[in-house]
């Protein structure tokens, strides 16, 4: 009886409090008295945290270029199979505007199966394959065939998991990862926290193995660097629009354009360093 009501008590407490608690709650909630940080079947700790926390559709619903700079220092959150989570802060993106945007899959409003998604309301995954192996993972915005790139994640989370995703898909014998190579590009995002074509045309608002979580002390304009995307070609003037954003001194980021923070620093617009 002692320990029924010490249960009670403590599924008590949980219920008393509406607020949400923060990542560090989050990681000794989910871990057991024994140290164990394997997690938990709990419904209530699964329900309490989607509800409290997760982006909503309003969030995603803004201009593509608003909202690749709005995703940048927000925690995206995916859920294994076995139940254990993989976090990490979104540190780089790119915004591709479809319609005149030459390096846009939707570039004059084309819509085709692959990028369908593209198309589809704000928050919904468009994932596609490059060289015939890798995957990349975009979500849709505002904006006919629009949507935003996910470069690269600060990992926060599930570290050890995301070296066996990351190493399963490598051939031979590897070196291990370093914490800052795991994510630090969109490809390599993808295979660290397992997101594959079958993701494709997900709702980031409504599944149960991919959200989003609005993160801690988001980064102001100063801490945003704007410059050229990467890997697009030739497409002309878009080649040179600055629709590529980063947070500035962050180790995770997958390419730094030091020319463009020189120039930032030249116009007062971020500190030297």
């Amino acid at each position: 009886m002692p320990r029924k009501r010490k249960l009670l008590a403590q599924l008590s407490a949980l219920q008393s409090n509406s607020s949400f608690p923060p990542f560090d709650a989050l990681v000794n909630l989910n871990a057991t008295s024994d140290g164990d940080s394997a997690p938990k079947s709990s419904k209530y700790f699964a329900v309490e945290k989607k509800n409290s926390s997760q982006l909503e559709a309003d969030f995603f619903n803004q201009p593509c270029i608003s909202l690749a700079k709005s995703f940048l220092g927000q925690i995206l959150v995916r859920k294994l199979p076995d139940g254990r989570e993989l976090w990490g802060r979104i540190v780089e993106t790119e915004a591709y505007l479809g319609g005149e945007d030459e390096a846009s899959h939707s570039k004059g409003g084309k819509q085709t199966q692959r990028n369908a998604a593209m198309f589809m309301k704000p928050g919904t995954l468009y994932v596609y394959q490059i060289y015939g192996i890798y995957f990349c993972v975009n979500v849709s915005s505002q904006g006919e065939g629009a949507a935003v790139l996910l470069r690269s994640l600060e990992p926060l989370q599930g570290l050890d998991a995301m070296r066996e995703l990351r190493s399963a898909s490598r051939k031979g014998p590897t070196k291990p990862l370093k914490d800052w190579q795991l994510c630090n590009g969109p490809s390599k995002l993808c295979q660290a926290l397992g997101i594959d074509k079958a993701f494709d045309q997900r709702d980031l608002t409504q599944d149960a193995a991919i959200w989003m979580v609005p993160g801690h002390d988001l980064p102001g304009e100063q801490d945003v660097v704007a410059t050229t995307r990467i890997g697009i070609g030739n497409t002309g003037e878009w080649a040179q629009k600055p629709l590529r954003f980063y947070l500035r001194g962050n180790k995770f980021v997958s390419v730094v354009d030091k020319k463009m923070e020189r120039e930032m620093a030249a116009m007062g617009q971020i500190s030297c360093r």
